[in-house]
């Protein structure tokens, strides 16, 4: 994962339990239990070393997958720097993923932000909303 640790987490590539136990020759059972509760501390933070393990989505131009944590971190980006008065629905984020290079479905769009604890378009509307009239 060394484009993670060069360049943050929109460069962590994807990489299975299964890959790592095929390169070692052990069960992936095994790299599970060794991975578990494991942790590494970087210049980045103290990660737990099972957040290195991630899934791939497929690349919108066809070409390298890329990690779904990395996919995660777009998606907070994106929502993080919306205009209060335009607020971002689940389309409008496939549409400016898509544009980076990310090929996601609305629905998995929804269930990366519903896993990061990110509300939908209209429960961010209103809490910016109560958080404009205090």
């Amino acid at each position: 994962q060394d484009g993670f640790f060069r360049h943050g987490v929109s460069q962590l590539k994807p990489l299975t339990l299964r890959q790592i136990a095929d390169v070692i020759a052990m069960h992936e059972s095994t790299v599970s239990r060794v991975t578990s509760n494991k942790y590494l501390a970087c210049d980045r933070g103290v990660f737990e070393l099972k957040y290195f393990f991630t899934s791939s989505i497929a690349a919108a131009d066809g070409g390298d997958a890329i990690s779904a944590e990395a996919v995660k971190s777009a998606i907070r980006t994106l929502i993080q720097a919306e205009d209060p008065k335009a607020i971002l629905s689940d389309d409008t984020l496939v549409d400016l993923l898509k544009a980076q290079g990310f090929d996601l479905a609305r629905r998995t769009v929804a269930k990366y932000r519903e896993a990061m604890g990110i509300g939908s378009s209209v429960q961010r509307r209103r809490q910016k909303a109560l958080g404009g009239a205090r």
